[in-house]
C-alpha cells in the first residue's frame, strides 16, 4: 500500500506544496503490533510511479519490495522542481558553481535539518515505525545520492544505514572527504555505494573522486559494499536494477 501527502519544507522553498509517499508492507494491517525499520528516499515522485516520475519511469520501488515480502516502510519525499536549479540548491551540502558563472547556494543541511527534526517525528508519529539509528535509513541517487552519503555521515547519530547510487561525490569533492575523515561514526554504520559503468565515461572526475571516497571510507572502518555496476548509466530503469543489491545491504542482518 502507498499512501500520499501533500507537505511542505518552509526552510527550503517556504509554502510550495509537494508529495510526500509512503510504502507500507502488505504485513502492516496483518500484525497491528508489529514495529517497522524506515528508509527514508530522496525523488519521491521517481521512486513509485511511472506516472508521477520525471521522466516517464520510476524505480518500481512497491513492485520491487511488495514481491519480496520485505517488511520495510519507505517514506520518500518529492525535490523541488524550482526552474532556478531548485533541486540542486536544495539537495547539495554546500555551495558550489557550474560553468560557466552559475552560483549554486547549497540548502543540504536545511533540508536535513527538516526531515530530522520535523518530517521524521512526524513519521515515527503517524506510523508504527522503529525510530532507533539502528533502523533508521535513507537512500537517493545522484544528487539525492549524495545527499544520502551526507547524511549517513554527518548525521550518524539519527541513520545509521544509507544506499547512495550515484552519487555527485565531484561536486564539492574536498568538502565530502573531509567530512569522512572527521566525523564521530558508529562502528556499525552500513553503506551501500555504486556507480555505473557507463557513467563513469562521461562525468568527468567522477572515478578519481570514488576513488579518494572509499579509500576514506575505508579508513573510517565503515561496512562499505561499493560496486561498478557493469553497464550502468544515471537513470531510472538502472537504479531500479541495483534494488535488490542495496535492500539486501541495508537490510543485511534484519
Amino acid at each position: 500500500m502507498i499512501e500520499t501527502q501533500d507537505i511542505m519544507v518552509p526552510g527550503v522553498t517556504g509554502e510550495e506544496k509537494r508529495k510526500a509517499y509512503y510504502y507500507l508492507p502488505e504485513t502492516y494491517e496483518k500484525d497491528p503490533g508489529r514495529r517497522y525499520p524506515v528508509l527514508y528516499m530522496f525523488d519521491g515522485h521517481n521512486v513509485f510511479f511511472d506516472s508521477h516520475a520525471t521522466y516517464g519511469k520510476s524505480w518500481g520501488m512497491g513492485e520491487y519490495l511488495s514481491g519480496t515480502g520485505t517488511d520495510l516502510i519507505v517514506a520518500a519525499i518529492e525535490c523541488s522542481h524550482s526552474p532556478d536549479n531548485g533541486r540542486l540548491s536544495e539537495y547539495s551540502p554546500w555551495n558550489f558553481a557550474l560553468p560557466p558563472l552559475v552560483k549554486i547556494t547549497g540548502r543540504g543541511e536545511l533540508t536535513m535539518d527538516w526531515i530530522i527534526n520535523t518530517w521524521k517525528p512526524m513519521v515515527d508519529d503517524r506510523y508504527r515505525t522503529i525510530p532507533d539509528r539502528t533502523y533508521t535509513m535513507i537512500a537517493g541517487s545522484s544528487m539525492g545520492g549524495l545527499m544520502s552519503l551526507y547524511a549517513v555521515i554527518r548525521h550518524n547519530d539519527v541513520f545509521g544505514r544509507a544506499a547512495a547510487l550515484s552519487p555527485s561525490v565531484s561536486f564539492s569533492c574536498e568538502k565530502i572527504q573531509n567530512l569522512i575523515r572527521k566525523a564521530d561514526l558508529d562502528p556499525d554504520t552500513v553503506l551501500y555505494m555504486d556507480y555505473g559503468e557507463e557513467e563513469l565515461k562521461t562525468h568527468r572526475g567522477m572515478r578519481q573522486a570514488l576513488s579518494r571516497t572509499v579509500k576514506n571510507l575505508m579508513e573510517r572502518q565503515v561496512l562499505l559494499n561499493f560496486r561498478i555496476v557493469p553497464g550502468g548509466t544515471h537513470c531510472e530503469a538502472s537504479w531500479e536494477r541495483q534494488i535488490p543489491f542495496f535492500i539486501n545491504t541495508l537490510l543485511y542482518e534484519r
